[in-house]
Protein backbone atom coordinates (compact mmCIF):
# COMPACT_ATOMS: atom_id res chain seq x y z
CA UNK A 1 0.00 0.00 0.00
CA UNK A 2 0.83 3.85 -0.84
CA UNK A 3 1.92 6.08 1.93
CA UNK A 4 -1.33 8.02 1.59
CA UNK A 5 -3.27 5.19 2.20
CA UNK A 6 -4.91 5.49 5.43
CA UNK A 7 -5.41 2.49 8.50
CA UNK A 8 -7.42 1.81 11.14
CA UNK A 9 -8.56 -1.36 13.32
CA UNK A 10 -11.39 -3.41 12.49
CA UNK A 11 -12.57 -2.86 15.87
CA UNK A 12 -12.67 1.16 15.60
CA UNK A 13 -16.04 0.10 12.89
CA UNK A 14 -17.77 -1.83 15.35
CA UNK A 15 -17.30 1.06 17.86
CA UNK A 16 -18.34 3.78 15.76
CA UNK A 17 -20.92 1.79 14.66
CA UNK A 18 -22.42 1.29 17.56
CA UNK A 19 -22.81 4.43 18.39
CA UNK A 20 -24.87 5.42 16.14
CA UNK A 21 -27.34 2.34 16.59
CA UNK A 22 -27.77 3.29 20.11
CA UNK A 23 -28.82 6.84 18.86
CA UNK A 24 -31.55 5.26 16.22
CA UNK A 25 -32.71 2.62 17.75
CA UNK A 26 -33.84 2.52 22.32
CA UNK A 27 -33.59 -1.75 21.45
CA UNK A 28 -29.91 -1.77 20.99
CA UNK A 29 -28.17 -3.52 24.01
CA UNK A 30 -24.51 -3.91 24.29
CA UNK A 31 -23.12 -6.46 26.15
CA UNK A 32 -18.99 -6.64 27.41
CA UNK A 33 -16.63 -9.40 29.09
CA UNK A 34 -14.48 -6.61 30.74
CA UNK A 35 -12.55 -5.87 27.80
CA UNK A 36 -14.94 -2.89 26.59
CA UNK A 37 -12.01 -0.51 25.95
CA UNK A 38 -10.14 -3.31 24.08
CA UNK A 39 -13.49 -4.25 22.37
CA UNK A 40 -14.08 -0.38 21.46
CA UNK A 41 -17.68 -0.55 23.36
CA UNK A 42 -16.63 1.54 25.73
CA UNK A 43 -17.73 4.76 23.46
CA UNK A 44 -21.33 3.32 23.99
CA UNK A 45 -20.89 2.63 27.75
CA UNK A 46 -20.25 6.19 28.42
CA UNK A 47 -23.20 7.60 26.27
CA UNK A 48 -25.78 5.14 26.94
CA UNK A 49 -24.88 3.20 30.47
CA UNK A 50 -28.73 2.08 31.18
CA UNK A 51 -28.12 0.17 28.16
CA UNK A 52 -24.53 -1.28 28.45
CA UNK A 53 -24.37 -4.41 30.59
CA UNK A 54 -20.82 -5.07 31.95
CA UNK A 55 -20.80 -9.46 32.83
CA UNK A 56 -17.48 -9.99 33.92
CA UNK A 57 -15.26 -12.80 32.41
CA UNK A 58 -17.45 -14.99 31.84
CA UNK A 59 -18.37 -15.35 28.32
CA UNK A 60 -21.05 -17.68 28.57
CA UNK A 61 -23.06 -16.31 31.18
CA UNK A 62 -22.83 -13.07 28.42
CA UNK A 63 -24.26 -15.11 26.23
CA UNK A 64 -27.09 -16.30 28.32
CA UNK A 65 -27.84 -12.95 29.34
CA UNK A 66 -27.78 -11.79 25.71
CA UNK A 67 -30.37 -14.52 24.66
CA UNK A 68 -32.50 -13.52 27.31
CA UNK A 69 -32.51 -10.00 26.22
CA UNK A 70 -33.26 -11.22 22.79
CA UNK A 71 -36.12 -12.75 23.72
CA UNK A 72 -37.74 -9.60 25.51
CA UNK A 73 -37.41 -8.47 21.91
CA UNK A 74 -33.81 -6.15 22.17
CA UNK A 75 -30.85 -6.56 19.51
CA UNK A 76 -27.87 -7.76 21.28
CA UNK A 77 -24.44 -6.96 20.83
CA UNK A 78 -21.57 -9.03 22.36
CA UNK A 79 -18.05 -8.21 22.57
CA UNK A 80 -14.89 -10.27 23.68
CA UNK A 81 -11.83 -11.57 22.49
CA UNK A 82 -12.61 -14.12 19.85
CA UNK A 83 -11.04 -17.10 21.31
CA UNK A 84 -13.30 -16.66 24.26
CA UNK A 85 -16.66 -15.33 22.24
CA UNK A 86 -16.40 -18.36 20.29
CA UNK A 87 -14.12 -21.04 22.44
CA UNK A 88 -15.49 -20.72 25.96
CA UNK A 89 -18.85 -20.09 24.74
CA UNK A 90 -19.51 -21.98 22.54
CA UNK A 91 -22.43 -24.13 23.76
CA UNK A 92 -24.83 -21.14 25.00
CA UNK A 93 -24.14 -19.65 21.47
CA UNK A 94 -24.64 -23.09 19.57
CA UNK A 95 -28.05 -24.52 21.84
CA UNK A 96 -29.73 -21.11 22.84
CA UNK A 97 -28.88 -18.69 20.54
CA UNK A 98 -28.04 -20.18 16.79
CA UNK A 99 -30.77 -23.00 17.47
CA UNK A 100 -33.56 -20.40 18.88
CA UNK A 101 -31.99 -17.98 16.07
CA UNK A 102 -32.22 -15.16 18.58
CA UNK A 103 -31.14 -11.65 17.82
CA UNK A 104 -27.81 -11.77 19.23
CA UNK A 105 -24.69 -10.41 17.17
CA UNK A 106 -21.36 -11.81 18.04
CA UNK A 107 -18.75 -8.79 17.45
CA UNK A 108 -15.34 -10.21 18.98
CA UNK A 109 -11.80 -8.41 18.85
CA UNK A 110 -8.65 -9.85 18.22
CA UNK A 111 -9.08 -12.56 16.00
CA UNK A 112 -6.32 -14.31 14.25
CA UNK A 113 -2.46 -14.36 14.92
CA UNK A 114 -2.00 -10.51 14.32
CA UNK A 115 -2.92 -9.85 17.98
CA UNK A 116 0.50 -10.92 18.32
CA UNK A 117 2.35 -10.31 21.92
CA UNK A 118 -0.37 -12.19 23.78
CA UNK A 119 0.74 -15.24 22.20
CA UNK A 120 -1.26 -18.95 21.21
CA UNK A 121 -3.87 -18.80 24.34
CA UNK A 122 -5.18 -15.50 23.22
CA UNK A 123 -5.00 -15.99 19.30
CA UNK A 124 -7.77 -17.13 17.53
CA UNK A 125 -7.12 -19.07 14.57
CA UNK A 126 -10.07 -21.39 14.83
CA UNK A 127 -13.13 -19.05 14.99
CA UNK A 128 -14.45 -18.88 11.56
CA UNK A 129 -14.38 -22.75 11.69
CA UNK A 130 -16.29 -23.14 14.54
CA UNK A 131 -19.28 -20.75 13.96
CA UNK A 132 -20.11 -21.62 10.03
CA UNK A 133 -20.50 -25.06 11.23
CA UNK A 134 -23.34 -23.73 13.27
CA UNK A 135 -26.83 -23.78 11.89
CA UNK A 136 -28.23 -20.32 11.56
CA UNK A 137 -25.24 -18.36 12.15
CA UNK A 138 -24.39 -15.62 9.60
CA UNK A 139 -20.20 -15.01 9.37
CA UNK A 140 -18.82 -11.76 8.16
CA UNK A 141 -14.95 -11.44 8.38
CA UNK A 142 -14.42 -7.32 7.40
CA UNK A 143 -11.42 -6.39 5.27
CA UNK A 144 -11.54 -3.07 6.82
CA UNK A 145 -12.84 -0.70 9.62
CA UNK A 146 -15.72 0.85 7.55
CA UNK A 147 -16.87 -2.69 5.82
CA UNK A 148 -16.84 -3.37 9.48
CA UNK A 149 -19.06 -0.74 10.50
CA UNK A 150 -21.05 -1.28 7.60
CA UNK A 151 -21.68 -4.98 8.38
CA UNK A 152 -22.40 -4.42 12.12
CA UNK A 153 -25.27 -2.15 10.83
CA UNK A 154 -26.37 -4.68 8.63
CA UNK A 155 -26.23 -7.12 11.32
CA UNK A 156 -28.78 -4.57 13.43
CA UNK A 157 -31.73 -4.74 10.82
CA UNK A 158 -31.28 -8.64 9.84
CA UNK A 159 -33.14 -11.14 12.09
CA UNK A 160 -31.11 -13.61 13.60
CA UNK A 161 -27.51 -14.95 15.30
CA UNK A 162 -24.40 -13.22 13.53
CA UNK A 163 -21.06 -13.42 13.68
CA UNK A 164 -18.72 -10.77 12.94
CA UNK A 165 -15.13 -11.46 13.20
CA UNK A 166 -13.26 -8.37 13.89
CA UNK A 167 -8.77 -7.65 14.53
CA UNK A 168 -6.77 -5.44 16.99
CA UNK A 169 -3.99 -4.29 14.15
CA UNK A 170 -4.38 -1.29 11.86
CA UNK A 171 -5.43 -2.56 8.59
CA UNK A 172 -5.32 -0.19 5.16
CA UNK A 173 -8.90 1.26 4.52
CA UNK A 174 -9.83 0.01 1.05
CA UNK A 175 -13.48 1.26 0.89
CA UNK A 176 -14.72 4.76 0.06
CA UNK A 177 -16.99 5.52 3.57
CA UNK A 178 -19.43 7.87 1.38
CA UNK A 179 -20.23 5.15 -1.43
CA UNK A 180 -19.94 1.20 0.17
CA UNK A 181 -22.63 -0.70 0.43
CA UNK A 182 -22.93 -3.85 2.49
CA UNK A 183 -24.64 -7.41 1.36
CA UNK A 184 -24.90 -10.68 3.26
CA UNK A 185 -23.89 -13.53 0.82
CA UNK A 186 -22.39 -10.77 -1.40
CA UNK A 187 -18.56 -10.58 -2.58
CA UNK A 188 -17.23 -7.81 -3.82
CA UNK A 189 -14.49 -8.24 -6.91
CA UNK A 190 -11.80 -5.44 -6.30
CA UNK A 191 -9.71 -6.02 -8.97
CA UNK A 192 -10.86 -8.05 -12.19
CA UNK A 193 -8.05 -10.86 -13.64
CA UNK A 194 -7.78 -13.35 -16.09
CA UNK A 195 -5.14 -15.90 -15.15
CA UNK A 196 -5.56 -16.81 -11.43
CA UNK A 197 -8.71 -15.81 -9.08
CA UNK A 198 -7.57 -14.89 -5.51
CA UNK A 199 -9.80 -14.93 -2.92
CA UNK A 200 -9.40 -13.31 0.86
CA UNK A 201 -10.86 -12.44 3.68
CA UNK A 202 -10.05 -9.85 6.45
CA UNK A 203 -6.41 -8.07 7.01
CA UNK A 204 -5.50 -10.68 4.27
CA UNK A 205 -7.52 -8.71 1.46
CA UNK A 206 -4.70 -5.69 1.51
CA UNK A 207 -2.01 -8.68 1.65
CA UNK A 208 -3.94 -10.14 -1.87
CA UNK A 209 -4.08 -6.20 -3.41
CA UNK A 210 -0.21 -5.65 -2.86
CA UNK A 211 0.54 -9.29 -4.17
CA UNK A 212 -2.03 -9.05 -7.60
CA UNK A 213 -0.21 -5.73 -7.92
CA UNK A 214 3.48 -7.21 -7.74
CA UNK A 215 1.97 -10.29 -9.84
CA UNK A 216 0.83 -7.78 -12.83
CA UNK A 217 4.63 -6.71 -13.05
CA UNK A 218 5.47 -10.12 -14.16
CA UNK A 219 2.55 -10.58 -16.74
CA UNK A 220 0.35 -12.04 -14.31
CA UNK A 221 -3.41 -10.64 -14.02
CA UNK A 222 -5.05 -11.89 -10.93
CA UNK A 223 -8.68 -11.13 -9.92
CA UNK A 224 -9.17 -10.13 -6.49
CA UNK A 225 -12.01 -11.05 -4.47
CA UNK A 226 -13.62 -10.05 -1.20
CA UNK A 227 -16.36 -12.62 -0.18
CA UNK A 228 -17.10 -10.50 2.86
CA UNK A 229 -18.96 -12.86 4.28
CA UNK A 230 -17.78 -16.76 4.87
CA UNK A 231 -21.28 -17.45 5.50
CA UNK A 232 -23.56 -17.51 3.37
CA UNK A 233 -20.92 -17.31 0.89
CA UNK A 234 -21.78 -15.65 -2.50
CA UNK A 235 -21.20 -19.21 -4.77
CA UNK A 236 -22.28 -17.38 -7.85
CA UNK A 237 -19.52 -14.23 -7.94
CA UNK A 238 -16.78 -17.26 -7.29
CA UNK A 239 -17.17 -20.08 -9.61
CA UNK A 240 -18.09 -17.16 -12.45
CA UNK A 241 -14.78 -16.11 -11.66
CA UNK A 242 -12.81 -19.59 -11.27
CA UNK A 243 -14.33 -20.67 -14.67
CA UNK A 244 -12.85 -17.36 -16.39
CA UNK A 245 -9.74 -17.94 -14.32
CA UNK A 246 -9.48 -21.44 -14.40
CA UNK A 247 -7.41 -21.72 -10.93
CA UNK A 248 -7.94 -20.29 -7.49
CA UNK A 249 -6.28 -19.26 -4.41
CA UNK A 250 -7.89 -18.62 -0.89
CA UNK A 251 -5.86 -16.17 1.53
CA UNK A 252 -7.07 -15.86 5.57
CA UNK A 253 -5.30 -15.19 8.89
CA UNK A 254 -7.09 -18.28 9.73
CA UNK A 255 -6.43 -21.73 10.23
CA UNK A 256 -6.82 -23.58 6.49
CA UNK A 257 -9.09 -26.32 8.36
CA UNK A 258 -12.69 -25.63 7.87
CA UNK A 259 -12.78 -21.74 6.79
CA UNK A 260 -12.54 -19.68 4.20
CA UNK A 261 -10.40 -21.96 2.28
CA UNK A 262 -12.35 -25.13 2.80
CA UNK A 263 -15.85 -22.74 1.80
CA UNK A 264 -14.28 -22.49 -1.55
CA UNK A 265 -13.07 -25.80 -1.96
CA UNK A 266 -16.34 -27.53 -1.00
CA UNK A 267 -18.65 -25.21 -3.84
CA UNK A 268 -15.24 -25.97 -6.34
CA UNK A 269 -15.27 -29.38 -5.78
CA UNK A 270 -18.84 -29.71 -6.73
CA UNK A 271 -19.58 -27.35 -9.29
CA UNK A 272 -16.24 -26.47 -10.97
CA UNK A 273 -12.99 -28.72 -9.72
CA UNK A 274 -10.00 -26.34 -10.60
CA UNK A 275 -6.58 -26.20 -9.21
CA UNK A 276 -6.55 -24.48 -6.28
CA UNK A 277 -3.75 -23.69 -3.36
CA UNK A 278 -4.73 -22.12 0.27
CA UNK A 279 -2.29 -19.21 2.25
CA UNK A 280 -3.31 -19.60 6.02
CA UNK A 281 -1.57 -21.04 9.08
CA UNK A 282 -0.75 -24.47 8.62
CA UNK A 283 -2.64 -26.40 11.64
CA UNK A 284 -0.79 -25.04 13.97
CA UNK A 285 -1.17 -22.99 16.88
CA UNK A 286 0.03 -19.38 16.97
CA UNK A 287 2.94 -18.10 19.51
CA UNK A 288 3.77 -14.68 21.18
CA UNK A 289 5.93 -12.00 18.48
CA UNK A 290 5.35 -8.85 16.79
CA UNK A 291 2.46 -9.42 14.25
CA UNK A 292 4.08 -8.35 11.36
CA UNK A 293 6.70 -11.15 12.12
CA UNK A 294 4.36 -13.53 12.65
CA UNK A 295 2.77 -13.01 9.53
CA UNK A 296 6.25 -13.46 7.77
CA UNK A 297 6.99 -16.32 10.23
CA UNK A 298 3.52 -17.94 9.12
CA UNK A 299 3.67 -17.27 5.40
CA UNK A 300 0.38 -14.98 5.33
CA UNK A 301 2.37 -11.76 3.45
CA UNK A 302 1.57 -10.02 0.24
CA UNK A 303 4.53 -11.93 -1.02
CA UNK A 304 3.72 -15.31 0.05
CA UNK A 305 0.45 -14.69 -2.00
CA UNK A 306 2.50 -13.71 -5.03
CA UNK A 307 4.91 -16.98 -4.73
CA UNK A 308 2.40 -19.39 -4.64
CA UNK A 309 0.06 -18.15 -7.14
CA UNK A 310 3.13 -18.16 -9.61
CA UNK A 311 3.27 -21.92 -8.21
CA UNK A 312 0.06 -22.44 -8.73
CA UNK A 313 0.57 -21.47 -12.28
CA UNK A 314 3.05 -23.55 -13.16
Amino acid sequence: MNDQVTYHATRQGYGEALLELGAENPNIVVLDADLAKSTTSIAFKKHFPERFFDCGVAEQCMMAVAAGLATSGKVCFTGSFAIFATGRAYEPVRNTIAYGQLNVKLCPTHAGISVGPDGSSHQAIEDVTLMRAIPNMKVVVPADYIEAKMAVKAAAVTPGPVYIRLGRAPVADINDADTYKFEFGKAVTLREGNDITIIAAGLMVQEALQAAEALAKKGVSAEVINPRTIKPLDEKTILNSVRKTGRALTAECHTVVGGLGSAVSEILSQYHPAPMAFIGVEDKFGQSGNPDELLKHYGLTAKDIESKALKLLG
